[in-house]
């Protein structure tokens, strides 16, 4: 097994529980990392939520290290590079206003026509990410059991995702967390992500390393699988801690 040189990640139920900050340990563990080789994280989430989960809990960490740290929030759409600052833009791929208007319609609508629509959401259940429309069936804000117990098999999603993408051929469609289906410009998902780190940081995907709880065919995490990129299946942030006390020893 060739040693890697670049270790990229899930965030949500894998760096951490959904939504929330990264672990202690977690952090500890990444820090760790960055001293060795480049790190990535490539998630359906939000900008802000990168900077919430993961960069504020990173204390002060040193900007050499941080120049490692690649941040592709919205399923890398969007692309995030330390410039010896702050984390700055190196892309984002946004939808045009009327991409995001009929996306926004076609999933209010399909989910209203399967009963999947929420007459009592935790928060918002539709949101404008820029580069990627995102729907949360429960709400954004829905804890944490609730969007574990809402579709187990994946079943409900499917059925909007299908439907959806009939509407909106020109986009891509997929399902994204437990509760949540994302939408983007066509072509565009995690290994869109990947084959942008390779580009820009001149590590080949064949030494990259990637974990993720969604690598069934058919999760947001499987492109990345299916790109060739070596890939770990963790089931939780304890997982992938496991995981890594294993790994950065070999580094």
């Amino acid at each position: 097994m060739t040693t890697p040189r670049l270790v990229a990640f899930d965030l949500d139920d894998t760096l951490a529980p959904s939504k929330s900050a990264i672990d202690p340990k977690i952090a500890a563990q990444l820090l760790e990392l960055l001293r060795l080789v480049d790190v990535a994280i490539i998630s359906g989430g939000n900008e802000q939520q990168f900077r919430v989960q993961v960069i504020a809990q990173l204390g002060d960490a040193d900007p050499a290290d941080l120049a490692r740290l690649h941040l592709l929030p919205t399923c890398g759409t969007r692309y995030l590079r330390h410039d010896g600052e702050g984390f700055d833009t190196v892309y984002a791929h946004d939808l045009s206003e009327d991409e995001k208007s009929a996306a926004l319609l076609a999933l209010r609508e399909e989910a209203d026509r399967l009963g999947l629509w929420e007459q009592d959401p935790w928060g918002e259940i539709l949101e404008d990410r820029g580069s990627q429309i995102t729907f949360s069936a429960l709400g954004q804000q829905a804890p944490h059991d609730a969007k574990r117990a809402w579709d187990p098999s994946g079943a409900k999603r499917a059925r909007l995702r299908d439907a959806v993408a009939a509407r909106l051929p020109a986009l891509e469609v997929r399902s994204g967390g437990s509760t949540s289906i994302d939408i983007t410009l066509a072509g565009i998902d995690k290994a869109h992500g990947m084959k942008a780190l390779a580009e820009h940081t001149g590590i080949p995907l064949s030494d990259m390393l990637f974990y993720g709880d969604r690598l069934d065919e058919g999760g947001n995490d499987y492109p990345v699988k299916a790109l060739g990129v070596r890939s770990i299946a963790v089931s939780g942030w304890e997982d992938t801690a496991a995981e890594l006390d294993e790994l950065i020893p070999t580094l």
